[in-house]
């Protein structure tokens, strides 16, 4: 029942993205796009990426979340119908086989290799593999300059070997558990930059107890497209894209982002975003 409903309310905001097309663009975009009628969404997002997804005393933070929360509003439910559920990356492309989520906003780029099982909506963001460092280092300015440097990226990412295979051989890599932790390691002097996507790195540095510490270089060396994952042969994409140029047209996308990055000296990438997905699965 939980999913029937979901997908009329999608039906609805595709109907009033239509009624609004047919009037030359010049509504306002106001309409009511069909009602949640008490059902719950589910949606996945990470708990541990201060910034972009993250759970505190049953608080959910973070630009992923204000992002979801719009586009949930715009498919007719309320902040009271979502359901957040912890979807770590390894574990993505299951929960939405199983029905466990309805869709997902995770920093969930947008892959060939994944749209063989997932659709992807969107993308909302484009991220690009960047640097954290202290704030006082002029020495960094982009990969070629980690050899001899201590770089820290979670156990498991690909990102730091990425480094040290196409930019710096002699780079010392480290790994820890979390990023939380590496950037603490750098707050004691061992670890000289962390790396990984450009906007995980100004969450972190946004936190209260890094104030001030750290700076993204500003160097994006990829591109990441963050999508919004859906269950395989969904028709929700039309919808979730026109309530995702929406929130970019009222200029609220960008206002979550300078929330969510608040304190931080980052810049996303103009030439990249705010990305503007057309009326199909990416």
């Amino acid at each position: 029942m939980r999913k029937t409903r979901f997908a009329m309310a999608a039906m609805g905001a595709i109907a009033a993205l239509t009624l609004s097309a047919c009037g030359g663009d010049g509504g306002e975009g106001g309409e009511t796009a069909g009602s949640g009628e008490g059902e719950t969404l589910r949606v996945g997002i990470k708990y541990d990426q201060p910034g972009l997804g993250f759970s505190s005393g049953g608080e959910f933070t973070g630009f992923d979340v204000d992002v979801a929360k719009y586009v949930a509003n715009e498919l007719g439910y309320t902040e009271d119908q979502i359901e957040f559920v912890e979807s770590p990356s390894a574990n993505r492309e299951n929960m939405l086989a199983n029905g466990q989520v309805d869709m997902i906003f995770a920093t969930y780029s947008i892959t060939d290799e994944r749209k063989q099982t997932v659709d992807f909506a969107g993308p909302y963001f484009v991220a690009g593999q960047d640097l954290l460092v202290r704030a006082e280092d002029t020495e960094i300015q982009g990969p070629d300059d980690l050899n001899g440097k201590n770089l820290c990226s979670v156990t498991g990412s690909t990102s730091a070997q990425r480094i040290k295979d196409e930019h710096a051989e002699e780079v010392n890599l480290l790994e820890r558990p979390g990023y939380a932790e590496c950037v603490t390691a750098m707050q004691s002097g061992q670890i000289d930059a962390v790396t990984t996507d450009d906007i995980i790195l100004a969450g972190l540095a946004a936190q209260e107890n890094f104030a001030g510490k750290f700076k993204v270089v500003g160097n994006p060396f990829s591109e990441e497209n963050y999508g919004v994952g859906l269950p395989k042969g969904s028709d929700q994409c039309a919808a979730i894209n026109a309530a995702i140029n929406k929130m970019v047209e009222e200029g609220a996308w960008e206002e979550a982002l300078a929330a969510n990055t608040e304190g931080v000296d980052y810049k996303f990438n103009e030439a990249l975003n705010p990305p503007k997905p057309g009326d199909s699965c990416a």
